[in-house]
């Protein structure tokens, strides 16, 4: 089996994508992603998907470059319809304005819809929230009595 260094991967994934019709920042950001998902072991969203995302864009799945629409937005809500574009892209796009708005607000919510990599994205989306300390789903700082979804578990609702 041989050996490719991830940058080369990318690079190869990227020159792929544009070949079959996708802008290179788009091909870059979804290369950096599956290229991504190889490195940390989830070898099925890895490079392996590379022709099968090419497949899609050669019968319309996928729309490179679709545009990004906002569908309806409130203070701390937003609806997005990614067009059938890129997940990564829709996803990385939603995500910054999702940050944006937490800083800003007690509270949010957000749907993307239209997305090709559901899963995956969410992880990711998610992963990128809690970074950034916006999104607190489970802590091990907090003792498990602090849990606030403790506060039901075990009692009849």
């Amino acid at each position: 089996m041989p050996k490719i260094a991830a940058d080369r991967l990318e690079e190869i994934g990227r020159a792929l994508f544009v070949a079959a019709g996708a802008p290179n920042d788009e091909a870059t950001l979804v290369m950096r992603h599956i290229v991504g998902a190889n490195l940390v072991g989830h070898d099925s969203h890895g490079v392996i998907q590379i022709p099968t995302y090419i497949d899609r864009i050669k019968a319309g799945h996928i729309v490179p470059g679709a545009p990004w629409v906002i569908v309806k937005e409130l203070p701390t809500t937003t609806v997005v319809d990614g067009n059938w574009g890129f997940g990564y892209v829709a996803n990385e796009r939603a995500m910054r304005l999702t940050i944006e708005k937490a800083e800003k607000s007690e509270g949010l919510l957000g749907t993307l819809a239209y997305d090709k990599e559901v899963g995956t994205d969410t992880r990711t989306f998610i992963r990128n929230l809690r970074e950034r300390g916006i999104l607190r789903y489970r802590d091990e700082v907090l003792k498990q009595e602090e849990d606030p979804r403790n506060r039901y578990r075990g009692q009849r609702r």
